[in-house]
């Protein structure tokens, strides 16, 4: 059942990366090849997560592993919605000034 909740939580990960938000903070930062090898990363962990599925019941270190990815991906998705948030900060920050700038002109 864990599983099943870390393959939705790997999915949700792949799609996030996948944003509007998060592909221009790729693009402002020059991360996209590492974005690229984190869903790469992810992905391949999925097909991992359904294998020890079955495992998780037999064998400590599979069910330890899986808390360990489970950990490490609400990690990533903490870090996602960090960099979507500043993207979206500076826009509104960016459209702001524009705004107060065009105030300005028009006034004087």
């Amino acid at each position: 059942m864990a599983e099943s909740i870390l393959f939705n939580v790997a999915a949700s990960l792949i799609a996030k990366l996948g944003s509007p938000a998060l592909t221009q903070f790729q693009l402002l930062w020059g991360l996209d090849d590492e974005f690229d090898k984190l869903k790469h990363t992810i992905s391949a962990m999925e097909a991992a997560l359904l294998d020890a599925e079955d495992q998780q019941f037999k064998s400590h270190e599979v069910k330890n592993w899986i808390s360990r990815v489970k950990d490490a991906f609400y990690d990533v998705d903490d870090l996602i919605d960090e960099f979507a948030y500043e993207t979206l900060r500076r826009q509104v920050i960016a459209k702001s000034q524009r705004g107060a700038k065009e105030i300005l002109e028009m006034m004087s």
